[in-house]
């Protein structure tokens, strides 16, 4: 079999730190803090009193508020997100052979704020079940690639895939495998999620894994600082158009980078804990290098998953230095979470737009709030703290992982 190129010729962005594409990559550069206190619900008896919201976003200004009703958040900022790559590509719409447009999407959770408050509304009632007609559809993931599929008619695969905070960048790997295999000509594939909610907030304390920094939200997502005491919450949604070469070059699109690869694993350890050797991270990482035929040393860039836990940061920059060898020291290694907190089922996406911007602006943006050094961090790494670099980035590796284990990364190259 012949496998075809797969090229990236749009994206969209719905995040906390800009609510576009272009905004995002502003806020990226610039070192944005996308924290502030939850405006969402009453945090008075929370642990965590902020999050990373998305910010100033109205449905109703990009959809008939009769139909957004029928959405949860995390979908709403699907299509929201779909539509500004759609239009970002150029994609000729009314020539498409939508038999081979497809749709695979990311979300951890799906619709968490909609089952909260229907539960809560159930709870307050005289026990009769009054639900809304639309609780199941708004609830369940795979709504939101079935909702921006039956908006453009595209009836390609569509699916959505469920690997926790390694979600969206499944999506693109799965959408990526497809393209590479023949199976379509264009896909549309992200992740999105909005658990900024009662139920988001109150859950993840619970676990023990958000950051309790209320004196200073916006310094509080600090991968790699000594004093990091975990994640911030974050929303949002990023989309992109993969495209298989000879369909986008036949319409003349522009072509922000190529994908050259990818790999999965599993860790097979804990349900929450990484890995205490990365042995999970090590293989992914290998295992995208494999695939895309490349060696450690053509990579430029890592986008790390970086959430700012005590564990899983070391975890992930030993993995680095034990598949990368020396080259690590010439690598430039961010967490674009230290801006945009962690989009749980999103995060990869957007990431992953991080890296296409990194490679056609040669700019790497920046691991912000660092203060003070992890004596376990070895000090000749570059993790690019506080401030962007300007950077050739011809290749770039973007790193996702979730709860259960879940390994994702995903290789881009500046196009040829």
């Amino acid at each position: 079999m012949t496998f075809k190129r797969v090229v990236i010729t749009g994206a969209g962005a719905l995040t906390p730190i800009g609510n576009t594409l272009r905004e995002f990559w502003d806020g990226l550069s610039q070192g944005k803090s996308g924290a502030a206190p939850i405006t969402k619900f009453d945090t008075t008896l929370f642990k965590t009193k902020f999050a990373c919201e998305v910010k100033g976003f109205d449905a109703a200004n990009f959809m008939d508020r009769k139909e957004a009703r029928k959405l949860d958040p995390f979908s709403q900022y699907a299509m929201v997100a779909a539509d500004e790559a759609i239009k970002d590509s150029n994609l000729p719409l009314a020539e498409l052979n939508n038999d081979r447009v497809g749709v695979i999407w990311g979300s951890g959770i799906g619709g968490l704020y909609t089952f909260q408050e229907e539960v809560l509304s159930f709870a307050k009632g005289d026990g009769t079940p009054r639900f809304n007609p639309f609780f199941i559809p708004k609830m369940i993931p795979d709504l939101s690639a079935g909702h921006i599929s039956i908006k453009y008619g595209f009836r390609g695969p569509n699916f959505v895939t469920v690997s926790a905070c390694a979600s969206s960048t499944n999506a693109i790997y799965d959408a990526y495998t497809y393209l590479k295999l023949g199976k379509a000509d264009v896909m549309v594939s992200g992740g999105s999620e909005a658990a900024v909610c009662i139920a988001g907030g109150a859950g993840f304390n619970a676990l023990k894994a958000l950051s309790e920094r209320n004196d200073s939200p916006e310094t509080a997502s600090r991968p790699y600082d000594k004093d990091r005491d975990g994640f911030v919450l974050g929303e949002g949604a990023g989309a992109l158009i993969l495209e298989e070469y000879e369909h986008a070059k036949r319409r003349g699109a522009k072509i922000y980078a190529e994908i050259i690869g990818g790999g999965m694993s599993s860790d097979a350890y804990h349900i929450t804990a990484p890995h205490p050797e990365g042995a999970g991270i090590i293989k992914v990482m290998e295992y995208a290098l494999e695939e895309a035929g490349i060696k450690p040393e053509d990579v430029d860039y890592i986008n790390t998953h970086g959430t700012s836990t005590p564990l899983g940061d070391i975890g992930e920059i030993k993995a680095i230095q034990k598949v990368f060898g020396e080259h690590a020291y010439k690598l430039n290694i961010s967490s674009t979470k230290s801006m945009t907190g962690h989009l749980l089922g999103a995060a990869g996406a957007i990431e992953t737009i991080a890296c296409l911007l990194a490679i056609n602006e040669g700019i790497i943006p920046p691991t912000i709030n660092h203060f003070t050094d992890d004596d376990e961090l070895d000090p000749r790494l570059n993790l690019t703290f506080n401030k962007a670099q300007k950077r050739e980035v011809k290749v770039a590796l973007s790193n996702t992982f979730g709860f259960g284990g879940h390994n994702f990364s995903v290789l881009l190259k500046k196009f040829e």
